[in-house]
């Protein structure tokens, strides 16, 4: 695994130029939560105006693949692939997206069948894009999906990616099973306590990141994922000392 980048998402109250601008005076490798103040689907151009590279995670609120309205899930679709477009005019090597979830247990089985349509659909956008579509494991809530490894023969068989969020298999009690069965593409690191899903500092909770560095493979791309600016340079410093000792 390469050293690796910021996310955005400790910075989603300042506007995606100052964002990027602080950024990159700490990495050459970003992530745009595509959301709020940093939209590429608004703000694509900004992404011109900094030497970095890129990579994208899509709209978390908006979005649910695995709902059971069709319409709903069509929108979501095609939301996804609107940005995976612009991704690729960007030149970013990465798109992020959410599983999606199901608030109601009963309608459970019928969003494992909308979430089943969403991948097929996904797996042709792959086919016309050159952005590498990501599907990320979820943590603690139990409305989201993906939360343990059984989707991973499914990503491979479509021909889709996989991003390992570091933070989210700690709490769900899979990283260690995650580390020996998949082949990240991509990865979020953030450290938490077992517990609640903190997206604190690396280094300042629970999580082993030397065995992570250890089993990831070496074109994996990352990412630091915390929610404050301030744990961007230890995060980046901790995880800069433990590759050196993988």
């Amino acid at each position: 695994m390469s050293l690796p980048g910021c996310s955005t998402y400790c910075l989603m109250d300042r506007p995606l130029d100052e964002a990027l601008a602080l950024l990159a005076a700490e990495t050459d490798l970003v992530e745009i939560l595509s959301d709020s103040l940093h939209s590429l689907f608004v703000h694509r151009e900004v992404c011109e105006s900094f030497d970095l590279a890129y990579t994208v995670h899509a709209p978390t609120t908006d979005i649910n693949l695995a709902t059971e309205n069709e319409t709903m899930r069509h929108a979501s679709v095609e939301a996804i692939a609107g940005l995976a477009r612009i991704c690729d005019e960007v030149g970013a090597r990465r798109l992020v997206i959410h599983p999606g979830f199901c608030m109601e247990p009963s309608l459970w089985q019928a969003s494992e069948e909308a979430l089943s349509r969403s991948l097929h659909d996904l797996a042709t956008l792959q086919d016309e894009v050159s952005v590498v579509l990501a599907v990320e494991n979820m943590g603690s809530w139990t409305c989201c999906h993906f939360r343990d490894p059984a989707l991973l023969p499914v990503l491979d068989d479509l021909g889709l990616g996989f991003t390992l969020d570091v933070g989210h298999a700690a709490l769900t009690g899979t990283l260690d099973t995650f580390l020996a069965e998949a082949r990240p593409v991509h990865l979020h690191l953030h450290d938490n306590d077992g517990q609640s899903d903190l997206h604190a500092a690396c280094g300042s909770g629970s999580i082993d990141f030397s065995a992570v560095m250890a089993a990831v493979p070496r074109s994996a791309t990352a990412v630091v994922e915390v929610l404050d600016p301030g744990a961007v340079r230890p995060s980046l410093a901790y995880l800069e000392g433990e590759k050196k000792r993988a």
